[in-house]
């Protein structure tokens, strides 16, 4: 990871938002009062649960997206303080509409170049995930810009510095792990943050912020 990430106030913009993945990470930044943006060539009811908390969906992927909050200034990017509690992390499997399969590279490890258009403060965090395609427009309008690019796990890592932390690992059995680990956690009276690689009628969704 070339760049360290800010959870000072800086815009995050997510492609490909509507992955299991990266929607929950999406999620908390959101309700920890951060700025968000994101695209998705297919917008889903996990997409309109983001815009509902005030993240700002695209339903198509053009380099003018990275230009939202700059559009918007200064003043929509106020972050509101998190407070830190338990979580439960999962590196679940990424799907989206915006995902592509074969010989596709990782977002994480790309050098940046020097922003050009965009003050730092509007220049969003951009993050993506392995399936996103290099060629994809808006990962390209990023590095043309120079935003800092991060792998959605780069997020992930860099949240639950926060907390104290249960991982679950494996190839068979994380989701539910982690999600019969979450709930028992709620039912002790703790109130962690979740972040799972799927939906939880517990908590209504791939994420809970505590």
């Amino acid at each position: 990871m070339l760049n360290s990430v800010d959870f000072s106030g800086r815009p995050f913009h997510f492609i490909g938002i509507g992955g299991i993945g990266m929607s929950a990470l999406a999620y908390v930044l959101t309700k920890r009062g951060l700025p968000v943006s994101g695209s998705d060539v297919r917008l889903t009811h996990i997409t309109g649960r983001l815009q509902e908390l005030g993240a700002h969906i695209f339903s198509s992927q053009n380099a003018s997206n990275l230009n939202f909050f700059k559009s918007h200034g200064e003043d929509s990017l106020e972050p509101i303080p998190a407070t830190a509690g338990v979580a439960s992390a999962l590196s679940g499997s990424e799907k989206s509409g915006s995902e592509k399969s074969g010989s596709e590279k990782s977002a994480s490890g790309k050098s940046l170049q020097e922003g050009r258009s965009l003050s730092p403060s509007l220049l969003p965090q951009v993050v993506c995930s392995t399936a996103i395609n290099p060629e994809n427009p808006e990962y390209q309008a990023a590095i043309a810009l120079g935003c800092p690019l991060f792998h959605r796990s780069d997020i992930l890592a860099a949240l639950i510095q926060d907390y104290q932390t249960i991982a679950v690992a494996g190839t068979h059995g994380k989701t539910t792990t982690s999600s019969l680990i979450s709930y028992m956690l709620l039912k002790a009276g703790v109130d962690p943050t979740i972040i799972v690689g799927g939906e939880v009628n517990a908590w209504e969704g791939n994420a809970r912020v505590g």
